[in-house]
């Protein structure tokens, strides 16, 4: 097993920290999922032998909370049912892949998982992930949610939040939400600690 460390100023409130394994079998990742247990700071990502580790910053925090507030704001608005998970375990045994997003929702399939534990193998994915990614790429992590079926990311750059479809099994920017269509695609987003302005088309 190799390691690749890629951590940005330990410590730091502004850095992600993440470390890259390779050579790491399905089984070691489900024992180290188990140990670690759900009450953690890092974030897990697999795929065919790659173990990605991330532990998020303060701000990489900050922000998913102010995206998630957007989110439960806009289906409060638009009386729409969902159901959201924090960091919760995708996994997919047969594709030998699995991530865990800063945070994910059930709303077009959410009577298709209420109630009972979410198994990707016989239950959809969720309809909208959401990512933070201020000071490094979650390019693998978008790999892996094209391979579970995700059809819709909204991903937090320091350039705004772009969202993104699935299409032919690549992501691609697109224009407005297909979830929540009046909202407009990366078009304008400012965000600080207290609160979020979007531009709505």
């Amino acid at each position: 097993m190799s390691t690749t460390p890629s951590t940005i100023a330990t410590g730091s409130q502004e850095a992600t920290q993440r470390v890259v394994l390779q050579g790491v079998s399905w089984q070691t990742y489900k024992a180290l999922l188990a140990e670690l247990g759900d009450n953690r700071g890092s974030r897990l990502a697999y795929s065919n032998g790659v173990l990605e580790i991330t532990m998020p910053s303060d701000r990489h925090e900050t922000n998913t909370k102010l995206l998630e507030r957007m989110i439960e704001t806009l289906t409060e608005e638009l009386d729409t049912p969902i159901k959201g998970f924090r960091s919760t375990t995708l996994n997919r045994e047969d594709l030998q892949s699995g991530t865990e997003p800063d945070s994910c929702y059930y709303i077009q399939n959410i009577e298709r998982i209420q109630g009972r534990t979410v198994d990707l193998l016989t239950d959809p994915p969720p309809d909208l992930v959401l990512e933070v990614d201020i000071t490094s790429p979650s390019t693998r992590k978008l790999s892996i949610y094209g391979q579970l079926g995700i059809p819709e990311i909204w991903r937090y750059t320091r350039q705004g939040v772009q969202i993104l479809q699935l299409k032919s099994g690549t992501y691609i920017p697109c224009d407005h939400s297909p979830t929540f269509p009046l909202i407009s695609g990366v078009v304008t987003s400012f965000c600080n600690r207290q609160k979020i302005w979007m531009i709505l088309l």
